[in-house]
């Protein structure tokens, strides 16, 4: 569904509304998935789907009903759901008025049209590129390739209107050996910028280099993350940015704001308009999303809000709106840690005896305050002595306060997008010293 299509069916919703106050938002999405295991595709999916959410407010009291149906009955229905809703919540004397109209800049890049126009037969000829890479190093490959358009309109009863139309594409690579493994990943809007070869070549590299691999002690180590480990592990602190958090004292913000509480060196950012990862210029509630310094040269500088939040903490609103209802607040959706000055190769080198790690899994909070997680290594770890990377090492669980390891740590220079169900940053390589090791495993 185009602009033009989703603001006309969103301000034919707003018209039904007698709420004091309603928020319409009408979002399509269209995305395709080839997964593939055994160097076989297995599993083609596709999802076309347009949603139409209302929220109502009547004597600060707020209801949200949604609906994928869009014929006039079933609109008009959705309607009356949602102000019957609202008429039945707790009122809330700190409802704030919803968002005015704006300006917005779309950042450039946002929206590839060899993104949208991509067909199955693009996703299996990526594929195919994979699997002759697996096939040439008698490896077997699994993971998958994902193209995605999107767009969302937001209009509001103060006279809100905001609209955005983007792409997105993935590959995930693991490649399978017969006693090591190997991964390798890829994000852009921009489906023709990827090359499927050279990034299964690097998760066969991973796989043939990580064989036959040793068993290290666990304990207290120099790591070297990658972007692919560094940015899932960063994404355990994402929500502590959000002023929900803060203001619940689940955030480290808590005790830390316009403190120093990391390296010198650690500068993190939310910004929607970088061009790894270029998106939207407004929240879920139609506000201009603001670009924020969260951690400046190791300060914690700020967290975000949205209309409520703002209002109820008296704060200037930063547009990191959720789309309503939701239980965490507003939240960073588009966070950037600055690099550093030297290549990835370098902070090998230099290392006299470490830990190179592709990727975390399973990471989970034991800590939420200290920002303690837990969590293992995962498709190609490596061990580096003398500035070397010299065989693969058994994996390892690891117990490690995230604020910890941003106080000693150096950056390369060189960031990366990396992303999951549940986040997307862009990040760079990080050696950290002093990360903890608390056991290992069989495999």
């Amino acid at each position: 569904m185009d602009r033009k299509a989703r603001e006309e069916i969103a301000h034919h919703i707003l018209s039904l509304s007698k709420a004091d106050q309603t928020e319409v938002v009408v979002a399509s999405e269209d995305a395709a998935w080839s997964r593939f295991t055994q160097n076989a595709i297995h599993q083609n999916l596709g999802s076309a789907n347009v949603t139409a959410s209302i929220r109502t407010i009547v004597d600060n009291r707020s209801g949200v009903a949604q609906t994928n149906v869009l014929d006039a009955k079933v609109l008009k229905e959705t309607v009356r759901r949602a102000i019957t809703m609202a008429e039945l919540a707790p009122r809330d004397p700190a409802q704030p008025a919803l968002p005015a109209r704006s300006h917005y800049d779309t950042p450039e890049g946002a929206f590839s049209y060899a993104t949208a126009a991509a067909t199955a037969h693009h996703r299996a000829q990526l594929c195919e590129d994979i699997f002759e890479s697996a096939r040439s190093h008698n490896f077997w490959s699994a993971g998958y390739v994902k193209t995605s358009e999107g767009g969302i309109t937001i209009v509001n009863s103060n006279g809100a209107q905001a609209s955005f139309d983007g792409t997105d594409a993935a590959i995930n690579v693991k490649m399978n050996a017969a006693d090591s493994s190997g991964y390798a990943e890829g994000y852009s809007p921009d489906v023709s910028t990827f090359s499927a070869s050279e990034i299964a070549q690097k998760s066969a590299a991973k796989a043939a280099a990580s064989k036959a691999p040793r068993t290290v002690r666990p304990g207290e180590w120099t790591v070297i993350l990658e972007p692919a480990a560094f940015g899932e592990l960063f994404s355990c602190i994402i929500r502590h940015f959000s002023a929900q958090s803060v203001d619940e004292g689940s955030s480290f913000l808590c005790d830390e704001l316009n403190r120093k509480c990391v390296g010198s060196n650690v500068t993190v950012w939310d910004d929607f308009a970088h061009p790894l990862a270029p998106s939207m210029p407004f929240d879920f509630e139609g506000a201009p999303t603001q670009r924020v310094a969260l951690v400046r040269e190791g300060v914690a500088a700020a967290y975000v809000t949205d209309s409520y939040w703002s209002a109820k903490m008296d704060r200037a609103n930063t547009g990191h709106a959720l789309p309503a209802p939701n239980t965490m607040g507003p939240l960073p959706l588009h966070t950037v840690v600055e690099a550093g000055t030297k290549p990835l190769e370098q902070l090998v080198a230099e290392t006299k005896l470490g830990l190179l790690v592709s990727r975390f899994w399973y990471l989970r909070p034991v800590d939420e305050r200290r920002t303690i997680v837990t969590g293992m290594t995962r498709d190609g770890t490596f061990l580096i002595e003398d500035g070397q990377v010299t065989s693969g090492v058994r994996n390892l669980r690891f117990n490690q306060s995230v604020l910890d390891a941003l106080r000693s740590c150096e950056f390369s220079d060189t960031q990366s997008r990396t992303s999951s169900y549940a986040y997307s940053t862009v990040v760079p390589a990080v050696k950290i010293e002093r990360f903890s090791f608390t056991s290992e495993t069989e495999f």
